[in-house]
C-alpha cells in the first residue's frame, strides 16, 4: 500500500557500506528536493528526502552514525565509515527525514516539491513540472536562514 506521493507502507535501506540499516513502517512523505546551501555543500548537489516518524524507524548501526549539527535547528547524519548521507533530524520533532536513494527497490516513492530554488546551483534547471519554492512551505519546517 502507497500513499499518494509517498511510499511502501514498510521500507528498508542501507549505506553504501551497509554498517548503518533501517527498517521504516507507515507512510512515507512524498520526497522533498532541498536546492538550499547547506544541503549543496553536504551533497554536492541537492537532498532528495522524504520523512518517517521517529517510531516508525528503526536504526541497526548506529553506532556508525557521525552527526553533524549544521545548526541550531537540525543536525546530519551521516556514515563514519562510508561518508553516506543518511538523515537530518530536527532537534525538536518527531521525525527525521532520510535520503531518499538509500532505499532498497522498489520505493513508490515520487517527487513532491522542491525548495530553496532560490539557492539552487547555477550548473542545473528543474523541468520536472513539480512545485517549486523560493525558500520554504508553511507545511516544510526548515531552519531560518
Amino acid at each position: 500500500m502507497t500513499t499518494a506521493l509517498g511510499g511502501e507502507m514498510d521500507g528498508s535501506g542501507s549505506c553504501l557500506c551497509g554498517a548503518v540499516r533501517f527498517k521504516t513502517r507507515g507512510a512515507l512523505r512524498g520526497v522533498i528536493y532541498c536546492h538550499c546551501s547547506q544541503c549543496r555543500k553536504q551533497s554536492g548537489h541537492f537532498y532528495a528526502a522524504t520523512n518517517v516518524a521517529n517510531a516508525d524507524i528503526t536504526i541497526m548501526g548506529a553506532e556508525s552514525i557521525t552527526w553533524y549539527e549544521a545548526s541550531s535547528f537540525a543536525r546530519r547524519g551521516f556514515c563514519k565509515t562510508c561518508g553516506s548521507l543518511l538523515f537530518w533530524k530536527p532537534q525538536d520533532d518527531e521525525y527525521v527525514s532520510v535520503l531518499a536513494g538509500l532505499f532498497d527497490k522498489p520505493t513508490g516513492l515520487q517527487g513532491q516539491c522542491h525548495i530553496f530554488v532560490g539557492d539552487k546551483g547555477d550548473y542545473y534547471t528543474i523541468d520536472d513540472g513539480l512545485p517549486q519554492f523560493e525558500k520554504s512551505t508553511p507545511s516544510i519546517k526548515v531552519a531560518d536562514e
